[in-house]
């Protein structure tokens, strides 16, 4: 297939690259930064540079403004909304003006989708939560549905990786036996290994019954203490520290939603297309990940 790819260079899209090319297909990625795409990619500046008689077989849309990086204030909550939303709506014209349309739109999303959700168990039919970060995830996906070809809407949740990504931030805190749990602990964190995510996302491509949002998230959610605990045993480390929620409210201010709320998810729709997990167990999935990294 002929697939154009929004963040081809980021932890999801630059292992993604590497499987589509190996599966043989025709990469083309659209990217700022033309230097950074892998050689075997075709690259691009701007959806200007697709014209009507340009055809692609899918597009892959995983771009977006880091969330957590910068404060949130009015002009980058503009940022983050352009980012996903607009550029998705910018997609979906050139999907709906192009002369052959491509088959399939794949965009991205997040769990956070649902909001602070407390205990509550989640699949793909949750409604959407009232914060910032759930409203913009709707928006998002709604940009995406309003294409006329299959659409599929990833819910991600912590992907976690070799090297980059969630891991990368927690890291050296717990290197140096500060690491622990944000808050209360009781939080819960829905998270997947980078392998998993990546064969599920090429299910959803090939796949021409798969339609509508999937949970991009292993089966096994934890809170955000037994996580903590996962993580300081892979390390050989003891958890001797908490960070209270005050102060993560009061250093982040609104983007503490982000670590001291948390999604109960299970990827219902992932495992109804007949998808088995590679990694389902924290304790296998850290011990794979730590032995690549050595």
């Amino acid at each position: 297939m002929k697939i154009l790819i929004t963040g081809g260079t980021g932890l999801i899209g630059s292992h993604l690259c590497v499987q589509l090319h190996q599966l043989g297909h025709e990469l083309t990625v659209l990217s700022r930064k033309p230097e950074t795409v892998p050689t075997f990619c075709k690259a691009i500046r701007s959806l200007d540079e697709w014209q009507p008689a340009t055809h692609f077989d899918a597009v892959i849309n995983l771009a977006g403004e880091s969330i957590v990086d910068k404060a949130w204030t009015e002009a980058r909550k503009k940022v983050l909304w352009e980012s996903r939303v607009g550029l998705t709506q910018s997609f979906v014209r050139c999907i709906e003006a192009a002369d052959e349309k491509p088959s399939v739109f794949i965009s991205g999303s997040a769990i956070g989708y649902y909001g602070n959700t407390g205990d509550k168990i989640l699949d793909e039919s949750a409604h959407a939560g009232k914060d910032f970060g759930a409203h913009l995830c709707d928006e998002w996906e709604k940009a995406a549905l309003a294409s006329t070809v299959r659409v599929c809407v990833l819910r991600t949740g912590l992907v976690l990786a070799p090297s980059g990504g969630f891991l990368k931030k927690m890291l050296p805190a717990f290197k140096l036996g500060l690491g622990g749990s944000m808050g209360s602990g009781t939080q819960w964190m829905s998270w997947i290994h980078i392998d998993d995510y990546v064969a599920v996302l090429i299910e959803l491509l090939t796949n021409p019954n798969a339609q509508g949002a999937y949970n991009m998230t292993a089966p096994q959610p934890l809170t955000n203490r037994a996580f903590t605990e996962h993580l300081a045993k892979a390390l050989n480390h003891r958890v001797f520290f908490s960070t209270p929620a005050w102060f993560l409210q009061l250093l982040l201010g609104e983007r503490s939603d982000l670590v001291l709320g948390g999604q109960r998810v299970f990827p219902v729709r992932v495992t109804d297309l007949g998808y088995t997990f590679k990694y389902h167990d924290l304790d296998d999935t850290l011990k794979a990940l730590f032995s690549k990294k050595s």
